[in-house]
């Protein structure tokens, strides 16, 4: 496309963007920045962080515990599934799937 493996056409916008304004955040740049207030909002993070990992981690034990009893429960309808085809084979019950599956 380009004739140099490196080069891209100037874009005047990329260069001199205007700051962003986020919407959300209602506080000025010196409140943001006040460097008193820093540490009390590093601790609240902190915070914050350490509480939602300890959740993550609940979640991730709830998750793997519910896998462990789908799994179970799959193995079980499994087995029962074929039990129930050996007892249809020794009654010679002609075996048909419905729109169920059964």
């Amino acid at each position: 496309m380009y004739q140099y493996p490196n080069y891209y056409p100037y874009n005047p916008q990329s260069v001199y963007q205007q700051p962003q304004y986020n919407q959300y955040s209602h506080a000025t740049w010196e409140e943001q920045y006040d460097i008193e207030r820093q540490p009390q909002q590093i601790q609240n993070l902190t915070r914050r962080v350490n509480e939602l990992e300890r959740r993550v981690n609940q979640l991730n034990q709830t998750v793997n515990r519910l896998q462990q009893t789908s799994e179970r429960h799959t193995f079980r309808l499994n087995r029962l599934n074929q039990r129930l085809r050996r007892v249809e084979q020794r009654l010679n019950i002609p075996f048909t799937a419905s729109e169920d599956g059964f």
